[in-house]
């Protein structure tokens, strides 16, 4: 599933992002958690219904200017359909 560019992603009901300041930054729903950090954490912060896919991944080229545009977009995308079908997000 390739997120539309449209699509405002936001956590799913029940999913949570721990605290600042605890470490390791954690996507938790459940007794699932994933371990968040450097673009997969700039990622889901974004998932705030408010965000475009189209936002994020603009976000996320200029935050990361030296890596490769079409690159960046690739894994931001896989990253969000990884977290759609794992029922971290909804799309």
């Amino acid at each position: 599933m390739i997120p539309s560019p449209e699509s405002l992603p936001r956590l799913a009901p029940g999913c949570r992002i721990n605290d600042k300041k605890e470490n390791p930054r954690l996507l938790m729903k459940g007794d699932k958690s994933l371990r968040l950090h450097g673009p997969s954490l700039e990622i889901v912060e974004r998932c705030d219904g408010r965000h475009s896919v189209k936002q994020i991944v603009t976000d996320l080229q200029l935050l990361y200017a030296k890596a490769e545009p079409k690159r960046v977009e690739q894994d931001v995308l896989s990253y969000l359909s990884l977290l759609a079908t794992q029922f971290f997000i909804e799309l």
